[in-house]
């Protein structure tokens, strides 16, 4: 049986800290290999690989956003996304790009079951309102 929805906590539910710095990893592998284009968005290391940054503020962030720690905030202040994201164009198609990699990503660390249902549309929730280009 499932906990009510109020005391369910997706940052245990997912298994943790490593556990999420474990999908944010896989996450932007997936983007890499299967995304070039938004790949190109981030900012990358002399290999090509988004960089060790990025990565870093994503799992941080993405702790907070999922019932953790909120050391992003600590850190870097309130997430602003939408601010901090307006320099990125970011259309219907890097929006798809994005959950694409994020899907992927899901599946190669195991997310299954009744925490793959409540996370898939609350990712597509945060990145349709991300877009800020039509189409």
């Amino acid at each position: 049986m499932s906990a009510p929805e109020s005391l369910f906590n997706p940052f245990e539910a997912i298994g943790g800290e490593a556990a999420v710095q474990k999908l944010v990893e896989h996450f932007y592998d997936a983007m890499e290999r299967l995304e070039p284009e938004l790949t190109r968005l981030h900012e990358c290391d002399e290999h090509g690989k988004i960089s060790r940054g990025s990565r870093d503020r994503f799992a941080l962030f993405l702790m907070g956003w999922l019932g953790g720690p909120q050391l992003y905030m600590e850190r870097h202040g309130h997430p602003r996304l939408r601010m901090r994201h307006a320099r990125v164009p970011v259309g219907t198609g890097m929006r798809d790009a994005w959950l694409r990699a994020m899907k992927v990503a899901m599946d190669e660390v195991g997310v299954e079951g009744e925490l793959r249902a409540f996370l898939e549309p609350r990712f597509a929730e945060v990145a349709d309102f991300l877009r800020n280009r039509p189409g």
